[in-house]
């Protein structure tokens, strides 16, 4: 059955506000908004000015969890001092939701792992919105919502649990498909949580090889393409990918390159495996 992305050219706030509502979704009570706070030194994170419109219509709190790995996010003083510092603590309240502890989400039929570790904040939350910067990713290929819900809402602990893919002595060095796998399981248990209450976007806007998690990362080489927004975070990755593969800009290569030389496509494969979503969809344009 395919899914429906509603796609368009318009890279600005009031364009992700129209495909919001484009989407029909009502998100309940204390809406948890999902988004990178940027590693310090990154610049082409996305800024609190583009999404706080979003951001206020939902009415919503900041939250993100911490690294694994050193930097400015990897203990909640540091992490809320990037808050700071990148301005999102002026936008809107943050939660960084493994601030004292985490929580476990089984994984039934987890095609790695059997359990997710996550904030224990995201216990506080009814709803969800997932605002994702579409980009490259040194070890994932690609960030999109997928990794956004799986490594970006997993705890600490989580990450590396991940990455690990279920072996956190083996945070750097699991089987590589196997980590992309634990990220598809890691994701359902939160789309799950969450079913019928959980809204995404993907901005496609300084897509870099690397993630925002990098504090020195490439420049972008591919040009902007636009936002896309879905009930189904299969669909939209894969329509993310898509897009970039149809783009007439030369630039794509480089991206294209890092998303097929780290297989990160398999992601989406097995997140459709599980049943979060799919990869066949509609997209509609809103220009």
């Amino acid at each position: 059955m395919k899914s429906t992305v509603y796609f368009t050219r318009d890279l600005s706030p009031q364009a992700m506000l129209r495909l919001y509502d484009a989407l029909g979704v009502q998100l309940p009570g204390n809406v948890a908004v999902k988004l990178h706070s940027g590693e310090p030194g990154n610049q082409n994170f996305l800024r609190p000015d583009f999404m706080k419109p979003m951001i206020d219509k939902v009415g919503g709190t900041i939250v993100e969890c911490n690294t694994a790995y050193d930097g400015g996010r990897n203990t909640t003083d540091a992490h809320r001092h990037t808050m700071d510092l990148h301005g999102w603590s002026a936008a809107a309240p943050v939660d960084i939701m493994d601030e004292t502890a985490d929580m476990e989400l089984p994984v039934p039929g987890g095609k790695v792992i059997q359990k997710n570790f996550v904030g224990a904040n995201l216990a506080r939350y009814d709803s969800l919105l997932v605002l994702s910067h579409f980009k490259g990713h040194p070890m994932g290929g690609f960030g999109g919502a997928l990794k956004n819900i799986s490594i970006g809402i997993a705890s600490s602990r989580g990450k590396q649990y991940i990455h690990g893919a279920g072996d956190m002595d083996k945070f750097w060095d699991a089987d590589h498909d196997s980590f992309l796998e634990a990220m598809a399981d890691a994701a359902w248990t939160v789309h799950h949580r969450f079913q019928g209450k959980v809204a995404y976007l993907n901005v496609m806007k300084n897509m870099s090889v690397d993630c925002d998690c990098c504090a020195v990362a490439a420049d972008p080489k591919i040009g902007d393409i636009g936002i896309l927004a879905s009930l189904d975070p299969v669909a939209l990755d894969q329509a993310c990918l898509d897009l970039v593969y149809a783009s007439g800009d030369p630039g794509k290569a480089d991206l294209i390159e890092r998303i097929e030389s780290l297989h990160g496509v398999h992601t989406v494969e097995a997140a459709a495996e599980l049943g979060i979503g799919s990869r066949e969809y509609d997209l509609i344009e809103m220009d």
